[in-house]
């Protein structure tokens, strides 16, 4: 049952969260707009606040809501690609300068140990002498 709903939710949102669901809403808020008029004009200010926050706003704002949040879900989404990509790049390059630093560490080690072997062949050749 739970899977049904989930589905069913699913499948409802979509058909809702679109500005051709809101149009259509707005079409059949129009329809009771007439009465709701004449009962504000003749002084039932009662049923034309109602017929604006029940009929009009509640439901054309549904729709209008559900397409607001998919469009900041699609660019938080495409934000979120992209620090992804740009996370994975830093880290490739920070492993990448780590080697060379191991790399560099490595020559300047043997570069030490020649040095050191040439100014003992050279303190025994001057001792030599």
């Amino acid at each position: 049952m739970g899977r049904f709903n989930s589905w069913l939710a699913v499948h409802i949102t979509r058909a809702v969260g679109t500005m051709w669901a809101a149009y259509l809403f707005v079409l059949i808020a129009f329809v009771s707009l007439p009465q709701a008029l004449h009962a504000f004009l003749t002084g039932d200010t009662y049923v034309g606040i109602s017929w604006l926050s029940q009929s009009f706003l509640q439901l054309v704002l549904l729709p209008i809501i559900i397409v607001g949040q998919n469009v900041i879900s699609a660019s938080q989404d495409a934000r979120a690609e992209a620090d992804h990509i740009t996370l994975t790049t830093l880290h490739s390059i920070n492993v990448q300068q780590l080697e060379l630093l191991k790399h560099q560490r490595e020559m300047l080690q043997q570069q030490r140990a020649i040095l050191d072997l040439l100014e003992k062949t050279n303190l025994g050749g001057k001792a030599g002498q």
